[in-house]
């Protein structure tokens, strides 16, 4: 649980386009929870694109994190913040961290998009508190909600495609209109997210719309899964067929937010068996992604960079050494993994087949193959092909891997998912936090680590140079953050090699008829 500091005697109030807004100094920073940035999208607006905030009169208190969409429970079981503003439906809000909410301050600003396979998540989580990162960097950073699941990326008649992305891209427009007046430079914006987070950054790089609202970039652990209309669209009709209903818009305005959120999970472990009808999204048992749609995401990202679509923005793309040992713990399943599995996974997903990856591994284990083929396929080779992509389209890339290991287990996850959260954030009691560190208080080695990478994170917001080279396609130099980070060529280059020239295209509707 974040606890504020003690209030100071005055309390920041800053006025934005839709009304004054009362925050509360903590810690030195003046910090403001809940700012709506869209009206909430019910009754008309549901599955609708995102609209204006209402203006309000007066001042409003902006205390408290604005409630999360309507969501996936997490781990743990909890989806809310004890210091979230109710149950209401105002799911579209930000919160902004600044150390001095001065139109004349011109600091660096840093938006941060949440993870959460697109179907969890929020802004108000204790492990998004950015104080240390506004703090040590001296910058402002923007935290923000977007809908989720069914209300934000179910692909169905009647609706735009790709709502929650709509929604960052309405809560981007926000800090171009409102941030100078917290002391940030609506020119000098970051955008940066995990997972979910970083395959968002990677479709608005791709996005027209949302051209000019940003100026950096960081990506981290970009998810490889982005949907085609039909496989989309034949998902949609599942999701909705859970609930007896056609996937339409107007069928599904009257089921309540709850009703499709337990749709999904419903569907979710249903989905590995349906690999001959929808392939390598099947074991993913996340129903949700971007589409490329045609229309407000033309293209893949990896598409869109390589023909230079975003070439004036600055990039880092990365991601962890040992990505999916986080999801075979989470089903109690780490080291155990035996041939069966590990040979069904290689067939679906490595690039080269099956005997490729044991012919470039010869001395893996069948779990470590397991293991090194769906990192590979879900986020390491889809970051380091982004970066790629951008370095071909006349962009500039800088690529790290995180291989520090994750303390808990005696460190058996490795570099597992997530990893980079508690260490970017500095958040170790909160969230997956206390799964990677076991609940213990982090060392100093983590400590030291921590600030690193904030620092990198920081100095590249403020001038575009993280600490290290750019990627090129010769040297391939790369920050490999350890115990004492170092910058040394890509370390997977056996993966590399193998993922040579691969496709990241939408994934299809393989078989319609299975």
């Amino acid at each position: 649980m974040t606890i504020p500091g003690p209030l100071e005697s005055v309390e920041p109030v800053v006025r934005t386009g839709c009304g004054a807004v009362r925050g509360r100094t903590e810690g030195g920073l003046s910090v403001f929870r809940g700012i709506p940035f869209a009206q909430p999208p019910v009754g008309e607006g549901r599955f609708a694109a995102p609209r204006r905030a209402r203006p309000w009169d007066g001042t409003r208190d902006a205390y408290a994190f604005g409630p999360p969409p309507p969501q996936d429970l997490g781990p743990g079981g909890a989806t809310g913040t004890p210091d979230a503003a109710g149950d209401g439906d105002d799911w579209l809000t930000l919160n902004v961290w600044t150390p001095e909410p001065d139109p004349a301050a011109h600091r660096p600003v840093m938006v941060w998009i949440h993870g959460g396979a697109y179907k969890l998540g929020h802004s108000g989580s204790p492990a998004y508190d950015a104080r240390r990162i506004a703090a040590d960097g001296d910058l402002v950073v923007v935290t923000l909600n977007y809908r989720l699941g069914m209300e934000g990326f179910a692909h169905i008649e009647g609706a735009p495609a790709n709502r929650g992305l709509l929604d960052q891209i309405a809560a981007l427009v926000w800090v171009q209109e409102n941030i100078a007046a917290f002391g940030g430079d609506p020119d000098q914006v970051t955008i940066f997210g995990e997972s979910a987070g970083a395959g968002s950054v990677a479709a608005l790089l791709a996005m027209p719309r949302a051209a000019g609202l940003f100026r950096r970039a960081v990506a981290q652990s970009v998810p490889g899964t982005f949907f085609s209309t039909a496989l989309a669209a034949d998902i949609g009709t599942a999701l909705a067929a859970e609930l007896g209903l056609r996937p339409t818009a107007e069928d599904l305005a009257e089921v309540t937010p709850d009703q499709l959120v337990k749709a999904g999970q419903a569907l979710a472990p249903k989905m590995p068996g349906n690999v001959p009808r929808w392939g390598q999204a099947a074991p993913t048992v996340t129903p949700y992604a971007p589409v490329v749609d045609g229309e407000f995401l033309p293209v893949t990202p990896w598409e869109a960079l390589s023909s230079g679509t975003a070439r004036g923005v600055e990039l880092i793309a990365g991601h962890n050494r040992d990505e999916n040992r986080l999801f075979t713990a989470m089903a109690g399943k780490l080291g155990q993994i035996g041939e069966d599995r590990a040979g069904a996974a290689l067939r679906l997903y490595a690039p080269g087949g099956e005997a490729a990856y044991r012919a470039a591994f010869p001395d893996a284990s069948a779990n470590d193959l397991y293991e090194r083929v769906q990192t590979d396929w879900l986020f390491a080779m889809p970051s380091l092909h982004l970066a790629e992509a951008h370095l071909a389209g006349g962009g500039r890339a800088h690529v790290y891997e995180l291989t520090w290991p994750a303390p808990a287990f005696d460190g058996a996850l490795g570099a597992c998912h997530a990893l980079d959260i508690p260490l970017l954030f500095g958040t170790f009691q909160e969230s997956l936090a206390l799964l990677q560190f076991g609940g213990a208080e982090p060392s100093a080695e983590a400590l030291a680590l921590s600030a690193r990478l904030r620092s990198s994170w920081t100095a590249f917001a403020r001038t575009g140079d993280p600490g290290w080279p750019a990627y090129d396609t010769e040297r391939r130099l790369v920050r490999v953050f350890d115990t004492e980070p170092t910058v040394a060529p890509y370390p997977e280059e056996t993966s590399r090699r193998l993922w040579e020239g691969y496709e990241f295209a939408p994934l299809p509707l393989v078989d319609p008829r299975a």
